[in-house]
């Protein structure tokens, strides 16, 4: 059995086909804060995360005409939005660490201190990370690619993902508990 998928946009997504500007504003109005928060997590510059979310809608309403409706558009839309992102981190040459060759575990062991930290505190501790951890650890935890999805895009090896991934853990997890330490000794 197929999977359907109903898009409440898609009469957005018709009337943009045929041309529309108000069509294309509102489905702009609908989508801008998501994709523009998804490529600041990328691109971790707010300006860059501004040009990528203009570059990636005009790309969408230019190519409206391919996209096929076997996902939302706003799935659609994403895909173009990390495409575009990605690629602006490649014009600033981040570099991913390959350690092909070696076993490396999934995951991290969780500390139950985890819990305790802060919304803020996480998100401005990601965006200090170096791009490489970062970007990995983005788009696995919150836009949900699996590793070799992010291989694919990224255009690393499934090892370096992982490895990407459970570096950025730690070290994010070393940035949060030193923060926590320092939290605690003005106190």
């Amino acid at each position: 059995m197929e999977t359907v998928y109903i898009d409440k946009n898609i009469d957005l997504v018709d009337a943009c086909r045929k041309g529309s500007r108000k069509a294309q504003f509102e489905l702009y109005k609908l989508y801008e804060r998501a994709m523009y928060s998804a490529a600041l997590r990328i691109v971790n510059h707010e300006a860059e995360a501004e040009d990528v979310l203009q570059e990636a809608f005009l790309e969408a309403f230019t190519r409206i005409s391919d996209f096929r409706g076997d996902t939302t558009f706003g799935l659609w839309l994403k895909q173009i939005t990390i495409n575009k992102s990605i690629n602006y981190l490649r014009k600033r040459k981040a570099e991913f660490v390959s350690v092909d060759g070696l076993e490396i575990a999934d995951e991290v062991a969780e500390d139950p201190r985890e819990l305790e930290w802060k919304v803020e505190e996480i998100k401005t501790a990601v965006r200090l990370l170096p791009d490489g951890y970062r970007v990995v650890l983005t788009l696995y935890l919150f836009e949900g690619y699996d590793h070799e999805e992010i291989a694919h895009i990224l255009k690393i090896s499934e090892v370096t993902s992982r490895s990407q991934l459970m570096r950025g853990k730690m070290k994010l997890k070393n940035m949060l508990e030193k923060k926590g330490a320092r939290d605690a000794y003005k106190n």
